[in-house]
């Protein structure tokens, strides 16, 4: 570092004062010159010493790529535990709450409770559902109890069922108000769509007694359809299932009384 300023030091003496010169713009280039070497080999001493250049782009991307691999890498981990509402803890939230006259905080220790009633019963039904079906059996990787919030609101409750080849069996209990209101106004009005020389795609069907709407489409198979109650359905979907008759047997191994029953439905 001493050397670096002595040289600019000498620079400057090599041309005396003012008087020396006669153009006093060239002392002034040269002052500034040598001040540009000077600086220069400063940043380049700082850069080699630190890493940290003097703020141009190559020097930024090249901080920026030193700080990004100063930080660890997450290899891995167990990520989030799955773990629903705690009935009696947020039931005694609640009671304290209300006693305290914290009425919000006493609706949602509720809420949480109610949610958590059903995700218990959720897993209840879920378990009741068979653990194979047509010889195909269940893929416990897919499975699903879910529930957007109490009331069940964006019900899911959900088990596949596979051959691990191409064959597959989805049954779903679902809360759809949209997908529910337009299944049983189709079975209500006694619709029937009967195609004349071509594959019939959509029409209405029994499953163990219960009124249904099987469908079938080439990419995606058979889709059948059971209103449960008010509020809740039961949805199978069969991928490269033979025939009707096939996805039909398949649907009638699922208990949708004790579903239904297990739901609160009439």
């Amino acid at each position: 570092m001493k050397k670096i300023f002595t040289g600019a030091a000498l620079l400057l003496l090599c041309f005396g004062s003012g008087e020396a010169m006669a153009q006093g713009g060239m002392l002034n280039k040269l002052k500034q010159k040598a001040n540009n070497i000077a600086e220069k080999a400063l940043d380049k001493t700082i850069e080699d010493k630190t890493g940290i250049g003097n703020g141009s782009s190559n020097n930024n991307s090249a901080r920026a790529g030193n700080s990004s691999s100063s930080r660890a890498r997450n290899k891995g981990g167990e990520g989030l535990i799955s773990t629903p509402p705690d009935v009696n803890a947020f039931l005694g939230d609640a009671d304290k709450a209300f006693k305290a006259g914290t009425y919000g905080e006493a609706r949602y220790a509720v809420q949480q409770a109610m949610l958590g009633v059903e995700l218990q019963i959720g897993q209840k039904i879920l378990k009741s559902l068979p653990e194979s079906i047509s010889g195909l059996n269940k893929d416990e990787s897919v499975e699903q109890v879910a529930s957007s919030g109490w009331g069940w609101a964006g019900l899911t409750i959900m088990r596949q069922y596979t051959d691990n080849n191409e064959k597959e069996l989805r049954v779903m209990v679902a809360n759809n108000s949209v997908m529910l209101s337009a299944v049983n106004m189709y079975l209500a009005n006694g619709g029937y769509t009967q195609t004349s020389g071509e594959q019939q795609n959509w029409k209405q069907t029994k499953v163990k007694g219960h009124r249904a709407v099987i469908e079938y489409d080439d990419a995606s198979g058979y889709k059948l359809t059971v209103p449960m109650g008010q509020s809740s359905l039961l949805v199978y979907e069969g991928v490269n299932f033979k025939n009707e008759q096939e996805m039909m047997a398949a649907a009638n191994a699922v208990d949708i009384d004790g579903i239904k029953k297990m739901l609160g439905e009439k």
